[in-house]
């Protein structure tokens, strides 16, 4: 058994422990996307060329986990500096109800992003945004998420104008979360509950679920 073909069987074990159905058209999805990242990444660099052959535990498990934290009731979700389609493609795949919003700077992660939207042939195609975070139209999104994009005071402030007021935050967070956290709190009010990620021990999924900026009613 391949690498690859082993870490799909343990991405598959890790969705039943998380109690998460994933149907043979999901994991053929998720296998497209594996494949079109694969071609894609000898041109430009999607993921850490180290990550590779750990791709469905290191990107797509990762990236998979988020979804018992998004409410049944959302029906948008706008993904922050999508880059290889982690965590956006992945939770596309696996909530295909979800209108998702994939905004990426980079014109070459953008086409790359559209390319395999289409080759997963989800139901619900993505809108691929190519911008500047900061410069995209604003999205109202139920669901705003952000992996390894920026520190977290920054997350907050770029992820404002595309939230409704009940939305939620869900942002990957590594070892030095807690840091961040005391740092972000200086400028914003911030509800947040961390929860363990499955594929890294000193990271967090944090989940916020209001912010807003310390002197202001509204942000």
């Amino acid at each position: 058994m391949s690498h690859i073909h082993a870490g799909r069987e343990m991405f598959l074990e890790e969705m039943q422990d998380l109690r998460v159905d994933v149907s043979r058209e999901t994991r053929d999805q998720l296998e497209t996307l594996v494949h079109t990242l694969g071609r894609w990444q000898k041109a430009i660099n999607l993921i850490g060329k180290a990550t590779l052959e750990d791709i469905w535990i290191r990107h797509i498990l990762d990236s998979a986990q988020l979804l018992p934290l998004i409410p049944k009731t959302a029906h948008k979700l706008v993904d922050l500096g999508s880059g290889g389609g982690f965590p956006g493609l992945v939770l596309a795949a696996l909530r295909p109800g979800l209108e998702v919003t994939l905004i990426e700077s980079d014109a070459r992660k953008g086409a790359f992003l559209g390319e395999a939207g289409r080759r997963m042939g989800l139901k619900n195609q993505p809108k691929v945004v190519v911008a500047r975070i900061e410069g995209a139209p604003p999205s109202q999104a139920d669901v705003v998420t952000a992996r390894a994009v920026a520190p977290l005071g920054q997350l907050l402030a770029w992820a404002a104008p595309h939230r409704t007021d009940t939305a939620i935050c869900l942002f990957h967070k590594g070892k030095g979360w807690q840091a961040e956290l005391v740092e972000a709190m200086k400028d914003w009010e911030v509800q947040s509950q961390p929860f363990a990620s499955v594929t890294d021990r000193d990271a967090v999924l944090l989940r916020i679920s209001q912010f807003a900026a310390k002197g202001l009613r509204d942000r």
